[in-house]
């Protein structure tokens, strides 16, 4: 049964911050052209963090292990949103499909889904960096390269994912013609993003609170350096335009902090405020410093600004997070 998303967010007038199971794993295969295996292997460091250093400036994010565990965590958090379901698109993936996460990052997703669907008969994970698990499900496997060129496989896929790609992507139109070209006649595509403008229900979130500040200096970083990072209200659109069928959007609210109510929503808007305290410097470092030419000490200000406006808690903040599932005519 799909989850039902709450029309409104109730506040707990009370909020208390509280400070998997065993599977079969094998080697896990991470491919790359031999063309790409230095490139892919080396880093670039700036801003005292590790980023990719293949297709160098694509994602504008670092890649080490701080930033990892913050990917771990957002993937947990998507999970509990959509009441510990990986996928709403109307599949079995035990049906020996064969199955695509573009951007998996860790791979979390990708095993978690193996771990899942033992039948599945094959799950790839996409990405810029080697950065997954050695040890993984035996029908899981990672390749390392740019979804953005040409898609050189021939094979087609019977569902393929998209999650968490804001402020990663050139041309999206371009993408999503790539994956309706990708899958198989009657194969889904589903996008998970969130829609990156913070708002509250109540009006407790004004413009002058730094988490909206530090969006708004994203987008504006993002525009310029023409990889949107509100790329989820158009998706419909775009999977409309590329042919797509059955196109279905669910949107679920995404609060920050510990301030609502519900004990889900209580659970994952308090791994969101972990999000944003440790995960700033993250998110503001390159795009702030490289593209929007702030100094180190703006910088500072802004990231401490915002991890107090989270620890405050009186501005109620939620993202929309919207997931978009759509089939290839049969």
């Amino acid at each position: 049964m799909s989850p039902t998303p709450p029309s409104h967010v109730e506040v707990d007038d009370t909020p208390v911050i509280d400070d998997d199971g065993d599977s079969s794993l094998g080697t896990c295969p991470s491919t790359a052209s031999t063309s790409l295996h230095s490139s892919v292997q080396k880093y670039e460091w700036k801003h005292g963090r590790r980023y990719h250093s293949y297709q160098s400036g694509s994602y504008n994010f670092p890649n080490d292990e701080r930033e990892q565990d913050r990917l771990d965590l957002i993937h947990h958090v998507f999970f509990r949103l959509l009441s510990d379901k990986l996928f709403l698109a109307p599949i079995d993936p035990n049906e020996n499909l064969r199955i695509l996460d573009i951007g998996t990052g860790t791979g979390l997703w990708a095993i978690h889904l193996g771990d899942e669907f033992p039948h599945a008969a094959e799950i790839i994970g996409n990405d810029l960096s080697p950065i997954q698990p050695q040890w993984c499900p035996p029908n899981v496997r990672f390749v390392i390269d740019d979804v953005e060129l040409d898609w050189a496989e021939q094979a087609k896929y019977d569902y393929i994912h998209v999650r968490y790609m804001a402020g990663g992507i050139k041309d999206w139109p371009r993408l999503v013609a790539q994956i309706y070209a990708g899958l198989k006649p009657g194969g889904w595509v589903e996008f998970q993003e969130t829609a990156n403008t913070l708002y509250s229900q109540d009006g407790s979130l004004t413009k002058e609170n730094a988490m909206v500040k530090m969006m708004d200096g994203l987008m504006e970083a993002c525009e310029k350096i023409g990889r949107t990072l509100d790329p989820a209200p158009s998706i419909e659109g775009w999977v409309k335009d590329a042919g797509f069928e059955k196109v279905g959007v669910r949107r679920f609210p995404l609060p920050i902090g510990a301030w609502p109510k519900d004990a889900r929503l209580k659970e994952v808007g308090t791994l969101m405020g972990v999000n944003f305290t440790e995960g700033v410097e993250a998110f503001t470092a390159a795009l702030f410093g490289d593209v929007l030419g702030w100094s180190k000490e703006e910088v500072s200000v802004l990231n401490a600004s915002v991890r107090n406006a989270v620890k405050k808690g009186d501005a109620h903040a939620i993202f929309d997070f919207l997931v978009v599932t759509a089939q290839k005519p049969k």
